[in-house]
Formats: C-alpha cells, structure tokens, sequence
C-alpha cells in the first residue's frame, strides 16, 4: 500500500477533521502529500502550512494547492512564534521522531493546541505477533523490522504517562480499530490512538504571536508563488 492510498483509509483523519475548528490556523508536521489539509481547507476553511521532509511529498502538496515547507522536523519549528497557529497536528508520525519530547514541546509552544495520532503497539495483535516471535506488521504498523522508519512505538499507558510526567494536559482521547470507535479495554483492543492536548503552562508559554507566517529554516513552497529559501 502507498503512503497516500494508506493515509486516505484512515479514519483517524475523519476525527481529526471534526476536533478542528472552522476557519482556524493550522499547521500539519509530516503532512505527506497534503490530503489531510486539503480536506481541512475544504471542509472547515482552514488556513496553514504543511511541513514534510520528502520532496515528492513536497511536490504533491503544490499540485494540489497546499502551502507546504520542505523541512526536517527534528531542527524543531524555531521559524514559528509562539501559539502562531490553533491546531498542530503530528498525524502517525510521533513514533518516527527521535526527539519525541522535542517536537512534542514545539508542537505545544506553537499551537494552542496539539492532535496527535500514533500506533497503538499495545494492541493485541501487536502483543501476539511479539509472542510469537516476531516483531508486529498490521495496517498501523505496516513496515518489516530491517525497513520501518518507526524508532519509538509505545502504548496508550506509555503516551498518558509521558504527558503526565511532561506537563501535558490530555483535553480528550480517541481509540480505534477497524475504522470503529473502542468504548473497553483501549489499550489492549485499540488499534490507533488519537489525542487532542495542551500544556499545563497555558499561561507562562510566551507572547501570543498574531499571525502564523513562517519563518523557518527550510524551502518554503507556495502553489502560485516562488520557492524561497528561509
């Protein structure tokens, strides 16, 4: 399956959709070739930025009308001022950071708020895969051990404690497997796992900046305007 044929079968995206706000600020890290931003455009009238490394991403993204900065997220979003954008949304992508607490502190920092979405490894199937021997491959997880870009899977326990230790206040949680809401047991039976969050710190993060223009060090690529350099 292709990244982008795999990205339109989420359902996760559905509910990030309905969590964001109409006519907000947004900024999508890792935002593959811009379906979920096209979709906020469309639906909700949003505005904002994608962020990918990739350049093939990079060049969907322009084809299809996104604002989009080509850059590695692990430089971290300095380009940004504080609370520049309403929603920061990291979508399947926490677990393939290498500074999970970076990005994590950057995502808050810049956005009023954070949506974030991983794989949960703790789902059942992963558990029996593990026993069995051998490292979990399902629709969440979908890469073999020797070429996954994933570096740090954890569960659903292992993401609320982490933001309990990290001033991190959870504003509300989503389980999914099979495209359909888990309503027992989420860590064990659950799939994905999506979360809206804020920090703790609402009112010490810095000036509000006004507006949510970049500019970060990376290419920023406009569909109808110039490449530049930041």
């Amino acid at each position: 399956m292709n990244r982008a044929a795999g990205q339109r079968q989420r359902a996760d995206l559905d509910a990030i959709v309905r969590w964001v706000g109409e006519g907000s600020r947004v900024l999508d890290l890792g935002c593959g070739d811009g379906h979920l931003l096209g979709r906020l455009q469309r639906d909700k009238r949003v505005e904002g930025y994608g962020i990918d490394i990739d350049i093939e991403s990079v060049t969907q993204c322009v084809a299809g009308g996104i604002n989009v900065i080509q850059s590695d997220l692990e430089r971290g979003l300095s380009g940004f001022g504080d609370r520049a954008f309403d929603h920061v949304i990291l979508s399947h992508t926490l677990q393939a950071m290498h500074s999970t607490e970076h990005i994590v502190r950057e995502m808050l920092r810049v956005g009023r708020e954070g949506i974030v979405s991983f794989p949960n490894f703790g789902y059942w199937r992963h558990r029996w895969q593990i026993v069995r021997g051998r490292m979990p491959v399902s629709d969440d997880l979908p890469y073999q051990w020797f070429d996954t870009p994933n570096i740090h899977l954890c569960t659903l326990r292992d993401f609320e404690l982490f933001c309990q230790q990290h001033g991190v206040h959870i504003l509300e949680r989503l389980v999914l497997t099979d495209n359909l809401p888990v309503t027992a047991l989420h860590n064990l039976m659950g799939a994905t796992a999506l979360y809206r969050i804020e920090t703790f710190a609402e009112g010490h993060r810095g000036a509000e900046a006004t507006k949510g223009h970049p500019a970060q060090a990376g290419r920023v690529v406009r569909p109808h305007g110039a490449v530049t350099d930041g």
